[in-house]
């Protein structure tokens, strides 16, 4: 017996790396601890509480518009699905049972004629007069909807009751996305860019693009056509909102509002690519496609930018720089892979996480595997906020939960960037680390294409724009 145990001993050491389980990086300790079991509106539920700063990292009420609250819906709903995901993915029964809980303050959250607000109050009352909460149809309710249309997914099966309870929530919503797109196919011309008023705030693709994650979860457990019109709807109103390619500016991004472009919240291709998936539709991939070939390589060789603006390109911030901006980016080349099997985007996957992990202007890493923190964001090119608030935790999770399913991919989340450069017609970025080895990154502006090289391949570019 001893020789047995150690000969698969020896087996296992020298089994492939691939064929090895890693130890996951996703801690859910802080999100935990940010956490907090209530009774509300005749039941036990959990928030989440927005924000905890250094080094103590106790609950912090938010206040940046006037006193707001000490938890939300955007959060509570955004870690409902994180824990969600983790069962479904990880067969975490913990981890259902936590989004179970949260979903149930989400659905507290609307009202009965399908709005949310999306703030409580330090004494457990709803805030309905401010700015950030009161009750409507937007941000906090794409949020609200994204999370009980996974839940009603998921709970079918393991909980029927609690799912009914789930869809009557989206079916309450979806009048008022009726209301949205009884204005489908009318537009507005703003510094030559074509304005969509068929989106949230009239153009707001950002905060539709969130909407739309849960309308197609809700069309995946449900096979309702309305609810694939609704998203092939607001998918035409992404792709009006795209210009430019791999070689001409704007470079095939797709805008956030009106004539802007902003890193955090922007899913719109991370939709196309599950929606046009989801449909056979390869207008919708292409849409992902082009942004991902022809901008998304630019941030990570020049580096990243917090917002653009189309009227005026000399017009962009760099900083601040927060998880919410890589989220979506990293799920959206994940979804890509998911519709095209096209290697390239997961590595650019594992080089957009990698900024967690240190692959970012500061050097720093962002996130904590011990304990579960991502740090709140990079302020400017010296500054690193490090509290460690709901939103950026929740995000952190999310994107290493659904890149832990590619193992190719996690290969590069220890890269850091060493030079970056044109090369021709190439922009390119040069990345290494001790397991991926040495990863050359090009962006051919000329065929719009994307290339990954390693081994001998990267040497020898690395001697040619050296």
């Amino acid at each position: 017996m001893t020789i047995l145990l150690a000969l698969v001993s020896a087996l296992l050491l020298c089994a492939p790396e691939a064929a090895r389980t890693p130890a996951s990086v996703v801690n859910f300790g802080h999100l935990n601890h940010l956490t907090e079991r209530i009774a509300f509106g005749g039941d036990s539920v959990a928030i989440v509480h927005i924000y905890a700063n250094y080094p103590g990292y106790e609950w912090i009420s938010a206040n940046e518009s006037g006193p707001e609250g000490i938890a939300c819906v955007d959060d509570a709903a955004r870690a409902a699905v994180v824990y969600l995901r983790h069962w479904e993915l990880r067969r975490d029964t913990t981890s259902r049972e936590r989004g179970r809980e949260l979903l149930k303050f989400v659905m507290a959250m609307q009202s009965d004629d399908g709005e949310f607000c999306n703030f409580i109050l330090g004494d457990h009352r709803i805030n309905t007069t401010g700015g950030t909460s009161r009750k409507s149809f937007g941000w906090w309710a794409g949020r609200g909807v994204w999370s009980m249309a996974l839940g009603y997914r998921m709970f079918r099966t393991a909980d029927p009751a609690f799912a009914a309870r789930l869809r009557r929530g989206v079916d309450r919503a979806l009048p008022h996305v009726d209301t949205l797109l009884e204005r489908y196919g009318q537009s507005t011309n703003v510094h030559g860019c074509i304005i969509p008023r068929w989106l949230l705030y009239e153009s707001g693709a950002d905060a539709s693009s969130e909407l739309a994650l849960g309308l197609i979860e809700y069309y995946h457990a449900t096979g309702d056509l309305r609810a694939k019109g609704m998203i092939e709807k607001l998918a035409r109103g992404f792709m009006l909102m795209q210009e430019g390619d791999a070689a001409a500016f704007p470079f095939g991004l797709h805008r956030s509002w009106e004539t802007m472009w902003h890193m955090w919240g922007n899913s719109q291709s991370d939709v196309l690519a599950r929606a046009g998936s989801l449909f056979a539709d390869t207008a919708m991939i292409a849409s992902a496609e082009r942004e991902a070939v022809g901008f998304y390589p630019r941030l990570l060789i020049d580096g990243l930018k917090k917002e653009i603006n189309i009227a005026a390109p000399g017009e962009e911030k760099t900083y601040e720089q927060i998880a919410y901006g890589i989220r979506p980016a990293t799920l959206a080349l994940l979804r890509l892979y998911d519709a095209t099997h096209k290697r390239e985007y997961l590595t650019m996957a594992g080089l957009y996480a990698s900024w967690f992990f240190g692959n970012n202007a500061l050097g720093v890493p962002m996130y904590d595997p011990a304990s579960g923190r991502c740090f709140d964001g990079i302020s400017d090119s010296v500054t690193l906020n490090r509290n460690s608030g709901a939103e950026s935790t929740v995000e952190a999770l999310l994107t290493l939960t659904e890149l832990e399913q590619y193992p190719q991919a996690m290969r590069f989340l220890h890269c850091r960037k060493s030079a970056h450069g044109q090369h021709g017609a190439d922009l390119y970025a040069i990345f290494s680390d001790g397991v991926a080895g040495n990863v050359v990154l090009v962006l051919d502006t000329r065929r719009s294409a994307v290339r990954i090289l390693q081994g001998n391949d990267a040497a020898l570019y690395r001697k040619e724009v050296q």
